[in-house]
């Protein structure tokens, strides 16, 4: 927050869920002390920090108001660490601001954990006590936690907010609660309040014209599925097969010529890469190497791609790949090293071998000794718990944990494990989203009613698996196409989803 543009600048942080940067603290007090900012800015801006849980940088902002107006110390600490407490013994009034901000700050807190006891709240005492701003205001906290909890009220609680200003995030769960509840006028509804950004996302073009055709209008359900229809993604393929489009993957396979693969390996940052890859520094290379293709055009994309391929740096070659905007090859895009140790496997279990070598793509991109942060290890990732269980079950001789990064055994294991999932859980999509999350949290995610495959799969609670499982299911249909099998559309491939049951019976031992 540099002078002269500082004021500026700071009202591109004052309502970020975060604490402002240093040099914004001290802009702050002197548009607070001159009146440039009034109470009502500073309760706007803790309003945003105690929706995001920034305890910290709240109890910074209190300090900037007026002190007849700040909630007192004992009272913003109850409602954060005994929300439940705290609505029980409500005065009989929330005249006073800082009153009425605590107890949605304590309604807020325990919506988190217990959104059904929020509402009960907001159905009874404490819905008398808000005025019918505020009262919204919770209705779509209360609506968005539930969503998010896949609890069925959700898209009820949704209504009752009304016009409570929503943000982004919580618009994308008003989608997925209708979604998941088979309403399709508030899908309409909730992407039309979006912002531009958000409209961006391809999934809201998909849901968009799905609803729009549901409600009667295929002909602006039409323009929207043209928008995103050809795109290689989840949502690109499911548009296209909407549209009536013949799927078919992007030819020709453009192959960089000799000079083209001279002038590569010619490039000192591909060069440098290369040499740092050579000296185990990975880190340092893919920095190298990310750096050095960020503004190449896709002759030179291809070019370098096939360079790493060529290398056996199979990461490199199909993230490159995937840049490339008109001129693609999808063979590098979607690789298939150790094609017959995976071919074998998938026979061996009766799985496909596609989704095989496209949830490893996702995994690991072929990087055969990789290793996550949580200890993830090998082209399949796995846990050396799951490892160890899979290799015991199915009596793998002289297994060791080193051997884990092995092609042949982490293969062996993952594929096994795979199909034990699979024969669990009964669908490609659950077994997927357990591969990644566990079987049990796929398992709680289904729905009450059976789901159509894309609605489940959009209404994961958890943002990394659901991107994951969109990943591989879309990279699976590609790898089918690329291995001449026969095209099942994406859309057959998700299917439907059963609804939970009472009494149903799985596999407890799965890791």
């Amino acid at each position: 927050c540099g002078a002269p543009s500082a004021l500026d600048e700071l009202g591109q942080f004052w309502l970020e869920p975060k604490p402002l940067p240093e040099g914004c603290v001290a802009v702050a007090e002197a548009a607070i002390g001159t009146g440039r900012f009034t109470a009502g800015d500073v309760w706007q801006r803790l309003r945003v920090l105690l929706e995001s849980g920034q305890l910290g940088a709240a109890r910074s902002a209190i300090a900037w108001l007026p002190a007849r107006e700040a909630p007192v110390e004992r009272q913003f600490t109850f409602a954060a660490t005994q929300p439940q407490k705290f609505l029980a013994a409500l005065p009989k009034t929330l005249e006073a601001r800082a009153q009425r901000e605590m107890a949605m700050f304590a309604a807020m807190r325990l919506a988190r954990s217990d959104p059904r006891a929020v509402a009960a709240s907001l159905e009874g005492q404490l819905g008398q006590l808000l005025p019918v701003a505020e009262r919204r205001y919770l209705w779509g906290r209360v609506a968005y936690e539930a969503s998010r909890a896949l609890l069925p009220e959700g898209a009820d609680w949704y209504e009752r907010a009304g016009d409570a200003p929503l943000s982004d995030e919580q618009l994308a769960w008003k989608v997925r609660s209708a979604l998941r509840a088979g309403r399709w006028p508030p899908v309409i509804e909730a992407i039309d309040r979006m912002s531009v950004s958000g409209h961006q996302d391809p999934a809201w073009s998909y849901w968009y014209a799905r609803a729009l055709s549901a409600t009667g209008k295929p002909d602006g359900a039409r323009a929207y599925l043209l928008r995103i229809s050809g795109r290689p993604n989840f949502y690109g393929v499911l548009a296209a097969e909407e549209l009536g489009e013949a799927f078919a993957v992007p030819q020709p396979f453009s192959q960089p010529g000799a000079e083209e693969l001279a002038g590569a390996r010619a490039t000192p940052g591909l060069a440098r890469a290369l040499e740092l890859y050579r000296v185990k520094l990975r880190s340092e290379a893919t920095r190298e190497w990310a750096f050095t293709v960020r503004n190449l055009d896709d002759a030179h994309l291809l070019a370098a791609a096939e360079l790493a391929r060529g290398a056996e740096l199979f990461d490199r070659a199909i993230n490159t790949a995937d840049k490339t905007v008109s001129t693609h090859n999808f063979r590098l895009r979607y690789l298939a090293p150790f094609s017959e140790v995976f071919r074998t496997h998938a026979r061996a279990h009766d799985i496909e071998e596609a989704w095989l070598l496209g949830l490893t793509r996702q995994e690991s991109r072929f990087i055969v000794n990789a290793k996550s942060v949580a200890g993830a290890q090998g082209l399949m990732q796995l846990m050396p718990a799951t490892a160890r269980w899979v290799a015991g079950k199915i009596g793998l001789a002289d297994f060791r944990p080193a051997r884990v990064i092995e092609p042949e055994t982490n293969i062996t294991l993952g594929a096994r494990y795979l199909k034990l999932v699979l024969s669990d859980l009964g669908h490609p999509l659950l077994a997927s989203a357990a591969y990644n999350a566990g079987p049990g949290r796929a398992r709680r995610w289904r729905g009450v009613t059976p789901l159509e495959g894309a609605i489940y799969a959009e209404t994961i609670p958890f943002n990394e698996t659901r991107d994951y499982v969109k990943k591989v299911m879309a990279n699976t249909v590609y790898y089918s196409a690329l291995l001449g099998g026969a095209h099942q559309p994406l859309k057959a491939r998700l299917g439907i989803i059963p609804a939970k049951a009472a009494g149903e019976r799985f596999n407890e031992e799965l890791p």
